[in-house]
């Protein structure tokens, strides 16, 4: 169950959403032929996606104006919906049969001068007045995680670099995470389970029953055996070669709880030797 929200027994969680197009409600025009609705939240300064696709089989759909700005709410029914920012239509695409129109929009916090590059140098300062004065000249909010608005910056020089790239660097070299989201400028430390405010997030627990569907996949990726070196000795200058295996530990076994801690492990006894015939026995 979703231990974050509560509701009636019995009952099922239905997703919600609301669209905008601008200023105005569009939802109700495109509940009916909304057959799929994507929203990709990206780290970093990769914008964030938002894929729709509505059913054109009439071929009464009106294709959307390209830079149009959408503005998407979702959550669930009976609840309070989130606000997932502004997103730019950039591209739009029609295929049939059966005739489907996608919209792609992406983030528009990332259309200003962030790309821009710049000259400038920091000197004596924090790393948290350097990202509030990036973002201020972007106009946008800042928001940095204690631990890391207090790092001392004795200097550092930003030379033919944009500022997203400057930022992306600093987060790298301080170990934090940047991006932009809703007009915020977030400098943050990853995996700590905390808002940009430093409050905790809530734990939810989600079950297969609290969905229609799921997909898990898990692969062995950068499983390297070994590696292989190659030099050239400067006395006898032939190309020389060197291999060093790596071998894997053992997987532990889950059942170790059931084991006595003083067991020996169980081999199998050897089959007793047959004594060979001999001639003239």
């Amino acid at each position: 169950m979703l231990d974050a929200l509560t509701f009636d027994a019995g009952s099922t969680l239905t997703p919600d959403y609301m669209l905008m197009l601008d200023s105005r409600d569009i939802t109700g025009n495109i509940s009916d032929r909304l057959m799929s609705m994507t929203l990709t939240d990206n780290r970093g300064f990769e914008a964030d996606q938002l894929d729709i696709e509505l059913n054109d089989a009439d071929g009464q759909v009106g294709l959307p104006v390209r830079g149009a700005v959408l503005t998407v709410y979702i959550g669930w029914k009976g609840f309070a919906l989130v606000c997932k920012g502004k997103f730019t239509v950039d591209e739009v695409e029609h295929r049939g049969a059966p005739d489907v129109v996608t919209i792609r929009a992406r983030s528009a916090d990332f259309r200003g001068t962030l790309n821009s590059r710049r000259e400038g140098s920091w000197h004596d300062t924090t790393l948290g007045a350097i990202v509030e004065a990036i973002a201020s000249r972007n106009r946008l909010e800042a928001s940095v995680a204690p631990s890391l608005a207090g790092i001392k910056i004795p200097h550092i020089d930003q030379s033919q670099e944009s500022d997203a790239k400057f930022l992306t660097r600093l987060a790298e070299r301080n170990g934090g995470e940047v991006s932009v989201k809703m007009g915020k400028l977030l400098f943050l430390k990853a995996g700590q389970g905390v808002t940009a405010s430093g409050k905790k997030i809530p734990q939810v627990t989600i079950t297969r029953s609290d969905g229609d569907r799921h997909h898990f996949a898990i692969a062995d990726r950068g499983a390297y055996t070994g590696a292989t070196a190659k030099w050239l000795h400067t006395k006898d200058p032939k190309p020389q070669k060197q291999k060093v295996k790596l071998k894997r530990k053992k997987k532990e076994k889950h059942l170790r709880a059931l084991e006595h801690p003083k067991a020996k492990p169980v081999t199998q006894k050897k089959a007793p030797k047959v004594p060979e015939a001999r001639e003239g026995e």
